[in-house]
């Protein structure tokens, strides 16, 4: 005699998460456990966890030859989610257990403690949205359960222990099942425009580099102020929509980071230090993990001491600021993550940092500072969209005391806001999203601004994407003024902010 049971789970693929159906099947014969389909060493222990769990909630393991197989068999299977369902399918199958609801609509997740108690597991929330898109209710750990309430149509069983699973099963108990939670629509950040002291200049670059989604990069002496500027970019930035914002919380789920639920919609701020390795930035590993580059998506992805970082390391980040993707190939799978990121960057203007700031300090030759501009490469430098100077802030200016006639982050971003609805509402993205026949459709230059902008190309060397990249900044500029049409006061802005030496 036999018994089959089967469970609905799903396995964790990068942002993917395929259906994965779990059978049990308990045959006579010698008395083994065996997991068949691609389980990795956490899904193999499973049968340890399992067997402690299921008689420490006074159940009887199941005597006789036991196959758990785990379809599709191609699918490398890694992590604790899968010992709940395992458990299940157990006591189905040595018919200890008696499912009195539809089963076929429900997945399970979840890591089991020797005692039976369920345990938050990592990555479940690209799970969570997957099964809620197929109509499925979910059972799965209430550690941590929060989280799951932001992901709207979902129904979800948040569960203790073992125990309370089987009784929930078999309708002998209920549970209370997850209310949906909206996010905040009021975001509150740590940081304000408000709190920078003169660098007006700066300040404006970084509007015009929020609402267009442009790269910045900033040049500048030591103090004068490029990370406290930079650092204060996503308090002007619009807030991320529930989509995206659910899309930027799957990745940090995946990457096993926290989720801070009162700053669901506040876009991110990344800052890895120069000694960060390509795999750091970019991910990798052997189960494929999301880099900095993926954790700051639809946000700020910020490198200080740019020339500092090895070039290599900086190389990698050519393609996904095109593409807004990262592609991962691995012996055992291939992953795609999105990295659609904001990159602000700043560096000293020579190796000493205080070229050019009205001091002798600076004692570095011309060919020390070429060396050093060299670090970043030319490729690098295209994808730039806008360089600037931000100079030594002025003692006078230091010394006066902060008052409230201070532009605070919250005016600067209903302008960013507007701005950036405008872009929305003419080609449903922002101007740094546009492809080059797109952008040049939508900038009709005069004879005169024609004239600028061949001159500028002479001048700066410019490259076809510079040159595009310069129509899309004066695009943007031109959104801030209401203006349907790009002047020529809009493309001198752009253009100046070109110059890199």
């Amino acid at each position: 005699m036999s018994q089959l049971a089967k469970i609905f789970t799903r396995a964790s693929s990068g942002m993917d998460a395929p259906v994965v159906i779990i059978e049990v099947h308990i045959s006579r014969g010698m008395p083994g456990f065996s997991i068949v389909g691609l389980p990795e060493g956490a899904v193999r222990e499973s049968r340890d966890r399992v067997r402690s769990a299921l008689m420490n909630s006074r159940f009887k393991f199941p005597q006789g030859r036991i196959t758990v197989s785990l379809a599709p068999a191609n699918l490398p299977k890694h992590g604790g989610r899968y010992d709940l369902p395992i458990a299940i399918g157990l006591l189905l199958a040595s018919e200890q257990l008696k499912s009195k609801i539809k089963l076929d609509n429900f997945e399970l997740y979840g890591e089991l403690g020797l005692d039976g108690t369920l345990r938050f597991t990592e990555g479940l929330l690209p799970a969570v949205i997957a099964g809620s898109q197929a109509k499925h209710n979910l059972i799965l750990p209430k550690q941590k359960a929060d989280q799951y309430a932001l992901v709207h149509g979902a129904n979800i069983f948040p569960c203790q222990n073992l125990l309370q699973v089987c009784e929930f099963i078999s309708e002998m108990s209920d549970v209370e099942q997850l209310a949906y939670q909206s996010a905040d629509e009021h975001t509150s950040y740590d940081s304000d425009f408000s709190q920078v002291k003169g660098q007006h200049h700066a300040k404006r670059a970084l509007e015009v580099a929020s609402a267009g989604g442009h790269n910045l990069l900033l040049i500048g002496t030591p103090g004068s102020g490029k990370t406290m500027l930079a650092e204060r970019l996503p308090s002007i930035m619009p807030s991320l929509s529930n989509n995206k914002a659910l899309e930027c919380a799957s990745i940090y789920s995946v990457a096993d980071r926290a989720i801070d639920i009162s700053k669901f919609k506040v876009r991110a701020f990344r800052s890895p230090h120069h000694s960060s390795s390509a795999v750091a930035l970019v991910g990798g590993g052997s189960i494929p993990k999301p880099g900095e580059i993926s954790l700051a998506h639809e946000g700020v992805l910020f490198l200080d001491e740019l020339p500092e970082f090895p070039r290599h390391v900086l190389e990698v980040l050519r393609q996904p600021l095109e593409n807004g993707k990262i592609h991962l190939s691995r012996a055992a799978q291939q992953v795609v993550f999105p990295a659609r990121f904001q990159l602000i960057a700043a560096m000293n203007p020579c190796p000493c940092g205080f070229y050019g700031d009205g001091t002798a300090k600076c004692h570095c030759t011309a060919d020390q500072i070429d060396k050093y501009k060299n670090k970043i490469s030319g490729p690098l430098l295209d994808r730039i969209d806008m360089v600037l100077s931000v100079p030594p802030l002025p003692k006078e200016v230091l010394l006066e005391k902060n008052t409230n006639d201070a532009e605070k982050s919250k005016t600067i971003r209903k302008r960013v806001i507007n701005a950036h609805n405008i872009q929305l509402q003419r080609q449903g993205k922002s101007n740094d999203n546009l492809a080059a026949d797109e952008i040049e459709e939508l900038v009709e230059l005069n004879q005169a601004n024609k004239q600028m902008l061949s001159a500028a190309i002479d001048k700066f060397s410019l490259s076809a994407r510079a040159y595009h990249r310069i129509l899309k900044v004066a695009r943007t500029i031109a959104d801030l003024d209401n203006s349907d049409s790009v002047n020529t006061q809009h493309l001198t802005e752009a253009i100046s902010y070109r110059r890199f030496r």
